[in-house]
């Protein structure tokens, strides 16, 4: 017998093929119902079933037992879906009523079978709306379920379903959507005008829909439910996708626990690169946080002015002085993970030194701020970027450095794009941060909260990500670990100060609780 070891990169590659949750496309969704049905020789109705069954089975745990629903459904598979709901949440005690919106003649085979065993409980459980009929005066109490349109949403909406929505969104009442908000498509970032029904719930089948992790378009689906129907595994693991969340088990895939006897020399050495007059603070957050991320020993760069101001703020930073109100030159980086960046000023001494040591560096380095901004002045360092490099640009650093984009999901996928092109890691920041990688798979990340946008949280994220890239990890690995625990601790940060009150330096204080939540 032939004994194959594996190395700790193939075990974390592994864990991250069978661990991550893989974001599909509307046309890869159906692919997946079609095949589940196929390999698990059922009919589509008994998966239909079973997606009902989840939804009623959410909605009875999380609503009190005595809500009364109105559920409107279309004549499509989420119409079906909805006549579904409504029988299972009827024959367990729940007041319900459906609405059929006759917006096409043509049932589908599954929400005509649907209506049919409906009606055949009682025939007052569902109510067919002709065309150009609205639903008025309904209790504020009630809430309402919103089945009209799914993911199979091929335009926009238009006429008397999109007038139907509009006066929906009007109404007061709670609103739960099946599936996807009706009127939101799946893979793209809708027109500001277009029709969308507003839920403060989403009940979503096996997936995140792409749309739900952009601003523009997460705002129509509220608060997002992951509901497992038991889709076909093999299907889900062999097909591709180049955008995925980032879940516990990769985090679980990538963490390394320290072992007994290590010493400080065993978790690298960083040098954070930062400052300027009046900007010392980003650079001192830095410099914090990649102490708190693990890393062995910190030293920071910067100019005169700042000595005293890192000396006190930070003691257990080193410190080595270029220039006096702005770095004049960047030197003596050998051997040392390198972030570069927060509060270093666009100086032309500055923007010089960088291009200089951009020149010399042959290592991944991590870039954010500043760094960014002389590299929009100067595009042509660029292609000189030590491969593997991470960028942690926020979306009007990247348009600096990239050029305008017409919505966030147009701008992650020209994100994709240049991390290709310069063979570098981007981080586009925002409330999922993107991190995108040198092959163009885009991550999402799923920790963070709002309270996360308050100056100087970009400075921590730099810091931890080159805290972790001291410590050996890959810089794909550095930045979706620092993404996810920069997140987390600001989440463990609001739960206990609010998040009104949370600042960056707390998200560093917590750093801490968010690591022993891997061990």
């Amino acid at each position: 017998m032939q004994i194959v070891k594996l190395s700790n990169c193939q075990i974390r590659k592994l864990f991250q093929y069978f661990g991550s949750m893989k974001i599909f496309t509307a046309a890869q969704i159906r692919a997946c119902d079609a095949y589940t049905i196929k390999a698990a020789n059922i009919r589509s109705a008994e998966l239909m079933e079973r997606a009902a069954n989840k939804c009623a089975a959410w909605i009875r745990e999380n609503l009190p037992k005595d809500t009364l629903f109105v559920v409107l459904c279309g004549t499509g598979n989420n119409g079906g879906d909805g006549l579904a709901i409504t029988r299972i949440l009827h024959q367990r005690g729940n007041g319900v009523k459906a609405f059929l919106l006759q917006f096409s003649k043509e049932l589908s085979a599954d929400c005509e079978a649907n209506l049919k065993r409906l009606q055949s409980i009682d025939a007052e459980l569902v109510s067919i709306v002709a065309p150009d009929t609205f639903i008025t005066d309904i209790p504020a109490h009630i809430v309402i379920l919103d089945a009209i349109l799914g993911t199979g949403l091929s335009r926009p909406t238009e006429g008397w379903v999109a007038a139907f929505i509009n006066h929906i969104n009007q109404l007061p009442n709670k609103k739960i959507a099946i599936d996807i908000p009706s009127g939101l498509p799946a893979d793209i970032v809708p027109d500001k005008d277009a029709a969308i029904l507003k839920a403060q719930d989403t009940l979503s089948f096996q997936f995140y829909k792409r749309t739900f992790l952009h601003p523009e378009s997460a705002i129509y689906a509220g608060n997002i439910h992951i509901l497992d129907i038991g889709l076909d595994q093999a299907f889900i693991k062999a097909t591709n996708s180049q955008y995925k969340t980032i879940e516990a088990t990769d985090i679980a895939a990538i963490y390394q626990a320290r072992t007994p006897f290590a010493h400080k020399g065993n978790y690298g050495s960083v040098l954070m690169i930062g400052g300027s007059f009046g900007k010392m603070g980003a650079v001192s957050l830095s410099a914090k946080a990649a102490l708190r991320a693990g890393a062995g020993l910190v030293t920071a760069l910067i100019p005169g002015c700042g000595y005293n101001v890192m000396q006190t703020a930070v003691p257990e930073v080193m410190c080595r002085t270029s220039g006096d109100m702005v770095i004049e030159k960047i030197d003596k980086w050998q051997d040392m993970a390198i972030g570069i960046g927060p509060g270093m000023d666009t100086d032309s001494k500055t923007a010089n030194a960088l291009s200089a040591f951009i020149d010399e560096c042959k290592i991944p380095i991590v870039l954010d701020a500043d760094a960014l901004n002389i590299m929009a002045k100067q595009p042509e360092l660029l292609a000189k970027l030590p491969k593997g490099s991470i960028l942690t640009p926020h979306p009007k650093e990247f348009a600096r450095l990239f050029g305008e984009n017409t919505n966030t999901m147009i701008q992650t996928d020209h994100a994709r794009i240049q991390a290709m092109r310069y063979n570098i890691n981007i981080v586009l920041k925002g409330h999922h941060t993107a991190v995108i990688t040198t092959e163009g798979e885009c991550w999402y990340n799923m920790t963070g909260n709002a309270g996360m946008a308050t100056a100087g949280a970009g400075d921590v994220l730099t810091g931890i990500i080159t805290g972790l890239l001291a410590q050996g990890y890959e810089p794909q690995e550095a930045a979706i670990l620092g993404v996810y625990l920069h997140g987390l601790s600001g989440d463990i940060a609001a739960r206990e100060l609010s998040q009104e009150a949370l600042i960056a330096s707390d998200i560093i204080d917590h750093l801490g609780k968010a690591f022993l939540t891997l061990q």
